[in-house]
């Protein structure tokens, strides 16, 4: 509250835990050298440009250059990565310390290497490859998380890849002013936790604008045919989850039919919705008719009339009252 009255963030400020070689200059040098690709022409030397951008003020870092340009790994910045075969076996585990502009690629090469692409077959010399979720959906929210992060809080960031699965936990709820609901209808007005890290970024080319990541996640997937992800406020931070439409990945054999997708994960008897309604309660399992009626791109009628199908044959059941309880799948 004190930060907004000024109209300022945490990370605007100096800390004076950090010196000018806390820092890498190096760093600096190639983040102006990526700016000056671009129509800008930046001749400063890395600590003249780190004093033009507020970075460093009265000869002491802010904590956004701390954060941007830290030449030793630091809890601050701390990510935990997981490929998880189930809930408590873990396949393969990471950890990054580093500078926030490198973790973007960090956590995105984890991503890639645990997740699965589809090969479709289309009679061309080279065959289509699809990703088991929309990569460019993905980096969006790599660059939400680390961007829009409560670097404040001592919880770390979290991403767990499952075999139909991956969260992106981040420290840091929602304001109070904004729901998921104004989230999806892109119905709020942008207000970023870092204001100097994420104005940075955006002179960088890292994001394109304030308030739109959102809406380019579900551009991706709308694009792509892939599920809408879920969106949730879940203890102190927020929580992405995207689900998989692909159970496995295969190379198709000899004679199977041209143009026909591999490892394509189907319910019996189920209709696209209603499995997409599964998924997203499978997710979350106190998401109500409203946002599945956002994410699956239905109405909140036609939500109600699949739910009512699927209970009827024994795949769903609510437990619980209408308020307060909770979607169960079952087995």
């Amino acid at each position: 509250m004190h930060l907004q009255s000024f109209n300022t963030s945490w990370d605007y400020h100096i800390n004076n835990q950090f010196k000018i070689n806390d820092i890498s200059l190096e760093k600096v040098q190639s983040a102006i050298d990526n700016m000056n690709q671009t129509e800008t022409r930046i001749t400063d030397d890395p600590l003249t440009f780190l004093v033009k951008n507020d970075l460093v003020r009265d000869g002491i870092i802010t904590n956004a250059a701390y954060l941007l340009f830290t030449n030793r790994d630091t809890v601050v910045t701390t990510i935990e990565l997981g490929r998880f075969q189930s809930e408590i076996i873990i396949k393969d585990t990471a950890r990054t310390k580093a500078d926030i502009l490198s973790q973007i690629n960090q956590v995105m090469d984890f991503v890639k290497k645990h997740i699965n692409k589809e090969i479709i077959i289309t009679g061309q010399p080279q065959n289509t490859q699809k990703w088991q979720y929309p990569l460019e959906a993905i980096r969006e929210v790599i660059l939400n998380m680390i961007v829009h992060r409560d670097y404040r809080s001592s919880s770390d960031s979290i991403v767990k890849i499952f075999n139909d699965k991956i969260e992106f936990y981040n420290p840091g709820r929602l304001p109070d002013s904004i729901t998921v609901e104004d989230l999806l209808a892109n119905n709020y007005r942008s207000t970023p936790r870092n204001k100097l890290i994420a104005d940075f970024c955006k002179s960088l080319g890292v994001i394109e604008k304030y308030g739109s990541g959102i809406s380019r996640i579900v551009n991706y997937c709308n694009a792509g045919n892939y599920p809408i992800p879920g969106f949730k406020n879940i203890a102190e931070g927020f929580m992405v989850t995207f689900i998989s439409s692909q159970n496995e990945t295969i190379e198709k054999k000899v004679g199977e039919k041209v143009g026909e997708k591999v490892g394509e994960k189907v319910g019996e008897n189920l209709t696209k919705n209603q499995n997409l309604i599964l998924s997203f309660i499978q997710a979350n399992q106190n998401i109500t008719a409203v946002e599945l009626s956002t994410q699956v791109g239905i109405s909140k009628r036609k939500i109600e009339e699949n739910i009512h199908k699927l209970k009827n044959t024994g795949k769903l059941k609510r437990i619980g009252p209408a308020k307060g309880g909770h979607w169960e799948i079952t087995k």
